[in-house]
């Protein structure tokens, strides 16, 4: 994940304090990093399924499909296109609208 280097002018100059010091730090700059690359996947995520659920929305009202049909076929042009399903479902949802017209 990352390194920490401590340097000196003089030989030896760090003794156990030192170096256990410098674990605690090593340790707390980990824990931190962790935690921000977790929270950077989290709203990845978060913002797959919006996206997702935009394009679903989208094939539901313009096709008459329920959410697991139209996920279906999200999945299945996903499979198809061998392109990332959030990817297919980006390009559903920068689309422009098709008006129906009125009945």
């Amino acid at each position: 994940m990352g390194a920490l280097n401590l340097y000196s002018t003089a030989p030896d100059a760090f003794d156990d304090s030192d170096v256990a010091l410098g674990v605690v730090f090593g340790v707390h700059a980990s824990v931190a990093m962790s935690a921000a690359r977790r929270e950077e996947g989290l709203e990845r995520k978060a913002q797959s399924r919006d996206v997702i659920g935009r394009a679903k929305g989208i094939l539901m009202a313009q096709s008459g499909l329920t959410d697991d049909e139209a996920f279906a076929v999200l999945r299945s042009a996903s499979q198809r296109l061998n392109l990332k399903l959030r990817d297919i479902a980006e390009h559903i949802a920068e689309q422009p609208l098709v008006q129906q017209p009125p009945p």
